[in-house]
């Protein structure tokens, strides 16, 4: 693993290749650099924090960080949830908020290519002008990068129908740890040609490549939404609703739950009228043409009667669709205002999501706290918040325990102590639990033969 840290000689190498290059070394700017979204996680004061503006600008600082033996940690716009572009200390953090040029719209081609800085709602902003869609849709869109999406693999709301971000991804151009650049695809549907690179790299949080440009698999724009809106007496009849819906074969575009306290929060923060006594409420989106939305919706309004819903409803326009839809994105933001809170990031076979939900009410009940739960029903991903009295000095080591049980709950049903936000550095002793030490043997084999030196973001994914 690399083991300098950053000197003036370092410093002065990089100024004397790379004179065009925007380099902060005042202890403020780094320290600005330092964390990410992750409670209570130690972070480290970066050496130096580089802003490339071009491809040719991260190779070169690639190979001075070899030649010094300098670690380096990839940051995107440090929103993340797993403590993967923390600072190191002493390290070269290289942030790539500067490289943000959506490079070509291929309508022909139904791709994109775009520079890892480019922010996800400013992407789907620019190919929906043309009548184009990009899929993935992480609850942070408005403010997370296209690089940070490749290197979580992130998730979203549309993950039950269009897959993660890895489901559209083309090809990558990377820059490795010798400083060789390399493309890992084209814009091909299909190419099978060799190993594919591509799925490796996406996921990996910076540890085997650095990332410099991206081709995006775009869609046809769908039509606008229609959303129904489900409420229950219990968690596990929601969650039996959950199950209900895929075994009837509907492909919803969304499927996402809240509980009653999220429920509550939601309501408070921006006064929809909702169920307040609701144990939980579903949110399921078409984005099918009129007719086919009806009847899509239809069958999932059966499934979720079926499962005991005491309420339905449907939206009465595309305005109020959207209104739903931002309410669901903000479940995170409106729990913070009741206190301290730490976001978990579980998943779970869709049949076991009753299960799942089940185990968090236990799990909040033994340790008198308080959990908010909402997420991603349809795949199995749920987002348990722990709310906590703030400035309470047993928050971390509560945390801890009750993160303990939810992971140990979710890897006891099939599931991943991980669907969206990664390993990072965050979860990094349970990588093992879940893979086993064979596993980790091959990605540390994997590891060591990409980036010998241990240069790209060392300690994280791998324990």
């Amino acid at each position: 693993m690399a083991s300098a840290v950053v000197t003036p000689a370092f410093i002065e190498a990089i100024r004397a290749r790379l004179p065009d290059l925007r380099l902060l070394t005042e202890v403020a700017d780094r320290e600005s650099h330092r964390a990410d979204e992750t409670a209570y996680l130690p972070t480290g004061l970066p050496g130096a924090v580089a802003l490339p503006t071009e491809t040719a600008q991260v190779v070169e600082l690639v190979r001075i960080c070899a030649e010094f033996d300098v670690p380096i940690v990839p940051r995107g716009a440090g929103s993340g949830l797993s403590g993967g572009a923390t600072g190191l200390e002493g390290a070269l953090t290289i942030a790539f908020t500067a490289m943000d040029r959506i490079v070509e719209i291929d309508r022909d081609n139904l791709c994109v290519v775009t520079q890892p800085g480019v922010i996800n709602a400013r992407l789907k902003a620019a190919v929906a002008e043309v009548c184009l869609f990009y899929a993935p849709d992480p609850a942070s869109f408005e403010m997370c990068s296209i690089g940070g999406n490749l290197g979580t693999n992130a998730g979203g709301l549309c993950c039950v129908k269009y897959g993660q971000t890895r489901d559209s991804v083309l090809s990558l151009e990377v820059v490795m740890a010798d400083g060789s650049l390399i493309r890992t695809g084209g814009k091909n549907l299909k190419d099978v040609a060799g190993y594919s690179l591509t799925h490796l790299i996406v996921g990996s949080q910076g540890t085997l490549a650095l990332v410099t440009e991206a081709t995006l698999r775009l869609r046809p724009a769908p039509p606008a939404r229609s959303t129904l809106i489900a409420f229950f007496p219990t968690l596990s009849a929601a969650g039996d609703a959950v199950a209900a819906i895929a075994t009837a074969g509907v492909s919803p575009a969304t499927l996402e739950l809240m509980d009653r306290f999220t429920i509550r929060a939601v309501d408070d923060m921006h006064g929809l009228g909702l169920d307040r006594d609701a144990a939980a409420m579903l949110m399921v989106e078409s984005d099918l043409p009129a007719l086919a939305a009806d009847d899509e919706l239809a069958r999932a309004e059966a499934a979720c009667t079926g499962a005991g819903a005491t309420t339905t409803l449907r939206s009465r326009d595309a305005a109020e669709a959207d209104l739903l839809r931002q309410a669901r994105r903000a479940a995170h933001w409106a729990l913070e205002r009741l206190g301290e809170v730490k976001m978990e990031d579980v998943a779970v076979p869709r049949s076991r999501v009753p299960d799942m939900l089940r185990a968090v009410e236990a799990i909040a009940a033994r340790h008198d706290v308080r959990i908010g739960t909402f997420g991603h029903a349809g795949d199995g991903n749920l987002h348990p918040d722990l709310v906590l009295e703030r400035g309470d000095p047993n928050n971390e080591r509560i945390t801890k325990v009750v993160q303990a049980d939810l992971y140990r709950a979710a890897l006891d049903l099939g599931g991943t102590v991980t669907g969206e936000h990664g390993i990072g550095s965050a979860r990094v002793e349970w990588l093992e639990a879940q893979r086993g030490p064979d596993a980790i043997r091959v990605m540390r084999a994997i590891k060591t033969a990409l980036d010998p030196q241990g240069l790209f973001n060392p300690g994280r994914v791998l324990p």
